[in-house]
């Protein structure tokens, strides 16, 4: 019989066949949208401007980050159109990592983590905070897993650095979970399914730390963009002696900085988004070069 392939060699052939680390976040936050879209009605502008980012991301990136707050925020109507971006996603030959940050009791994670397969995602990001029992299940349910270890938003410094007994902070002592747990994940690729989510805002000495920790780790970055990192920031999380872009060990978010971007006075704003998305995937091809 056929087995189900390791979430982690579909995300790393997404991005050799691509030849970028580039994701593109799907956040659409109805004030941000076209002035064209909002004079619709408010879920059916989400819903075209979704299909519109996946359409300008088709042939140009291979994996989206649908961020499932700007969806859950409408309830059952907002759930109705998540699926159906990631099933649009999906059918485009996109990986798809479902920004849900879920991080409960094992016996909730596991309605999370069936909730999460149902849907089509092939990843999910999850808070860690509650230990191993909280990551479990959403691996057993066949998804790869990006474990929140040192994350964008300045304030993450309140909890992330403090420096514990053995004088790690504690985004290294997870890092250490996350490595520990992730080993028995390990695919033909050379990583694990279970990665982490590691901000490029953060100092080049907390990057090559984390790094050194986690060398078998896909990298979620957010950061890169509206949120002011650049992709010099990205080096210290990249792997050594990759020889290819899904070799790199990290997957690059921008959200913001493509999906709304403003067009010109000669382009439509799907073309728009379509030159920015296609401008962050080349940017970023210089980490493998």
């Amino acid at each position: 019989m056929p087995t189900t392939p390791n979430p982690i060699d579909t995300l790393v052939s997404a991005i050799d066949t691509h030849a970028t680390p580039a994701c593109v976040g799907i956040d659409p936050v109805f004030a941000k949208l076209p002035v064209s879209l909002q004079s619709h009605d408010e879920l059916d502008a989400i819903e075209q401007h979704c299909t519109a980012v996946i359409d300008a991301c088709n042939g140009v990136v291979g994996v989206v980050k649908p961020q499932s707050a700007c969806f859950e925020r409408y309830g059952s109507a907002g759930y109705a159109i998540l699926e159906r971006t990631i099933t649009r996603a999906r059918d485009a030959g996109l990986v798809v990592i479902l920004d849900a940050k879920r991080g409960d009791i094992g016996s909730s994670a596991q309605h999370y983590a069936a909730g999460a397969a149902g849907m089509g995602a092939h990843f999910i990001t999850v808070s860690p905070y509650m230990g191993p029992s909280t990551i479990e299940p959403f691996l057993n349910a066949g998804l790869g897993v990006f474990a929140l270890v040192r994350t964008s938003n300045p304030d993450s410094d309140q909890l992330q650095s403090i420096a514990t007994d053995d004088r790690r902070i504690i985004a290294q002592r997870v890092a250490s979970m996350i490595a520990e747990m992730g080993s028995a994940e390990v695919s033909k690729s050379g990583l694990s399914a279970l990665g982490a989510v590691v901000g490029a805002t953060k100092s080049a000495a907390d990057g090559l730390a984390l790094r050194e920790l986690m060398p078998n780790q896909m990298l979620l970055v957010p950061g890169v963009g509206a949120q002011g990192g650049t992709v010099n920031d990205v080096y210290p999380l990249v792997r050594t002696n990759a020889k290819a872009a899904g070799e790199l060990g990290v997957i690059i978010n921008a959200s913001r900085s493509v999906i709304f971007a403003p067009p010109t006075d000669r382009e439509s704003w799907q073309d728009a988004i379509h030159d920015a998305a296609k401008k962050f995937a080349e940017g970023l091809r210089v980490l493998s070069a």
